[in-house]
């Protein structure tokens, strides 16, 4: 899978992806949907660059359904187009962080095999942004067990499900230490993949190590916001982030809400960038929402620095994802009658 040779077309990808970053919707724009309806909204971005997903999928779906759908096919397009056309090293990168699509895909199958769903509504959900194609994933869908879905993913992306983590789920049925096991996965071998020593590609690698910490802290304050602390916390630990280590971890586990685990995270670094969007009557939804924009923010912010790397392309694929996700929440928001000063606190900016 990431066997092209050579240093890689940064001066090709990086003109493209720029082109591309300047065509997302702006502040403006989410200000004016957030007045819209579910149709109009639909309108407004059929014309702003979603017109073939939206007249291509009009026929089968409508309303906020038709909305989910495009715009997860327009960026599933706009991602396999840049991993496509990248060669080299660059290849390499961008196929290995686009894989996390893949890992998606993957957890939507077997969640759907798990629960007896039909193969075509398991179908539906699946988004081929990343290295399978809708070819390779309808093989997927094809097969019965979780042991045989998990081989032909193997095949195809390399991962080690341990055994006993296997023997796991067939006692208790319960994917998620399958799950984790996956997402470790995803992180060890995208860590794998940054092995250049020049200065760029070590900044992209120290970013994606941030990302680690983010997603560590985040998992956190996910089960504090249940009730969870201690070692099941920690179980969900990924290695590889550059402050939130083993110890850390359980420290932030221990903490017995989600004030006391927030508190918990001034020894972090990042605790000084998201502090002032924090407050004393923070829910999970508001300090999520504020890891996202800092990690929206960070992506932007490195961005800039090394335009003919591996940086921009990625910075721009954040962004698309992050667009997607702001444009979905607005129409689901609409759709159940959120109101409009909620909806605002929740998009990334």
């Amino acid at each position: 899978m990431f066997n092209r040779s050579g240093a890689g077309n940064y001066s090709y990808t990086s003109t493209r992806v720029k082109a591309k970053k300047s065509k997302l919707l702006k502040e403006e724009d989410y200000n004016k949907m957030l007045m819209m309806s579910v149709p109009e909204i639909s309108h407004y971005i059929s014309d702003a660059g979603y017109s073939k997903e939206m007249a291509d999928l009009g026929n089968r779906y409508e309303g906020l359904s038709l909305v989910e759908y495009a715009t997860y096919a327009n960026m599933a397009k706009a991602f396999r187009s840049i991993l496509n056309s990248s060669t080299g090293a660059l290849s390499r990168m961008v196929n290995a962080y686009l894989t996390k699509w893949d890992f998606e895909n993957l957890k939507t199958i077997m969640r759907g095999k798990k629960y007896g769903l039909p193969i075509e509504e398991i179908r539906e959900d699946l988004v081929p942004a990343g290295n399978l194609s809708m070819d390779d994933l309808d093989k997927m869908l094809s097969l019965t067990t979780i042991e045989d879905i998990l081989a032909a993913f193997s095949k195809k992306i390399h991962i080690v499900v341990p055994d006993d983590v296997i023997s796991s789920y067939k006692t208790n049925g319960i994917l998620g230490s399958i799950e984790d096991v996956l997402v470790k996965e995803y992180y060890k071998n995208l860590l794998a993949s940054i092995s250049s020593s020049d200065r760029p590609t070590q900044i992209f690698r120290t970013y994606i190590k941030t990302c680690i910490d983010l997603k560590n802290v985040e998992t956190v304050l996910k089960f504090k916001a249940d009730g969870i602390t201690g070692d099941v916390v920690v179980e969900y630990w990924i290695p590889g982030g550059t402050e939130v280590d083993e110890k850390v971890m359980s420290q932030l586990a221990a903490a017995q809400d989600i004030q006391a685990a927030v508190n918990e995270m001034q020894q972090l670094r990042m605790y000084s960038e998201i502090k002032d969007s924090l407050s004393q009557d923070s829910t999970i939804l508001d300090v999520v929402g504020v890891i996202n924009k800092y990690r929206v923010e960070l992506a932007n912010k490195v961005g800039h620095m090394y335009p003919l790397s591996v940086i921009p392309v990625v910075d721009y694929m954040i962004h698309k994802e992050n667009e997607v996700r702001n444009i979905r929440m607005i129409a689901h928001g609409t759709d159940s009658g959120l109101d409009r000063d909620t909806m605002k606190k929740l998009l990334v900016i």
